[in-house]
């Protein structure tokens, strides 16, 4: 199975870059998007979508043109869940999950807490319930993929300058103290599991030139539970994909 997470910051904007030429080339089995600012009724190209053997299935945001999660599938799940069943989160549209035969993938997108103290002690909710919620769902669905935007760099190799952003939301001290504990309680990161070399980003600032100077972080992650490690066969991020300030990034099961 070849899964990609993608925040596309804008799912309309990314079509009107040949989103839809990318994504034939690469031909994932099962797309998470984050970020899609849209409903399916303001996007026509579900049409071309269908026609390349996807499945969709949406949960934006309740509020227009903000946030949102989907799931793209070539391969039909048992069942699809909308939301975590908390509702100031599933508001917000930020959790969507397929199951399938053998393993479960969820796309999900973190808050962001840049914009103040409010949404900052928002996201460390979320964490703190987010934490609770996936060991839940392990009991039933041990082979757990949670692929998504997680608005956190977990360790200094992730960001291009960790001294000057030290006290920058995304690379707090709780926030990687969070993604240490997270990972350490029965997740893998599944990029760095196989690639340990720093300079690997997925999201650059539109500002300054960063992305073309490679000045970036790495936010986006395919996590997967301790019970598919021996079936992690690649795992890449693909920074030539250019539909967003966000890069896609890939992995790939046995």
């Amino acid at each position: 199975m070849k899964i990609i997470t993608y925040n596309v910051n804008g799912l309309r904007a990314a079509l009107k870059k040949s989103w839809l030429g990318w994504l034939t080339s690469v031909n994932p089995d099962v797309v998470c998007l984050q970020e899609i600012k849209a409903t399916p009724d303001q996007v026509p190209e579900i049409l071309f979508l269908e026609q390349m053997g996807y499945e969709h299935y949406w949960y934006p945001a309740q509020k227009k043109g903000y946030s949102g999660t989907a799931i793209l599938t070539k391969i039909t799940p048992k069942h699809v869940e909308y939301g975590c069943g908390h509702e100031d989160y599933d508001f917000e549209g930020r959790v969507i999950r397929a199951d399938f035969d053998d393993v479960s993938v969820m796309s999900t997108y973190f808050p962001s807490g840049t914009t103040g103290d409010v949404r900052q002690d928002f996201k460390y909710r979320f964490l703190d319930d987010f934490h609770q919620y996936a060991h839940k769902l392990l009991v039933d669905h041990p082979n757990l993929v949670i692929s998504g935007d997680y608005n956190i760099c977990h360790r200094a190799i992730d960001i291009h300058n960790p001294k000057s952003n030290a006290n920058t939301s995304g690379f707090l001290p709780a926030e990687r103290e969070w993604m240490e504990n997270f990972i350490n309680s029965g997740f893998i990161d599944t990029f760095r599991s196989l690639n340990p070399d720093p300079h690997h980003y997925t999201w650059w600032s539109y500002r300054a030139g960063a992305r073309g100077k490679n000045l970036g972080w790495r936010i986006d992650y395919n996590m997967a539970s301790e019970a598919l490690k021996d079936r992690i066969v690649g795992a890449k991020i693909l920074p030539e994909a250019v539909h967003s300030d966000h890069c896609p990034v890939l992995l790939e099961l046995a």
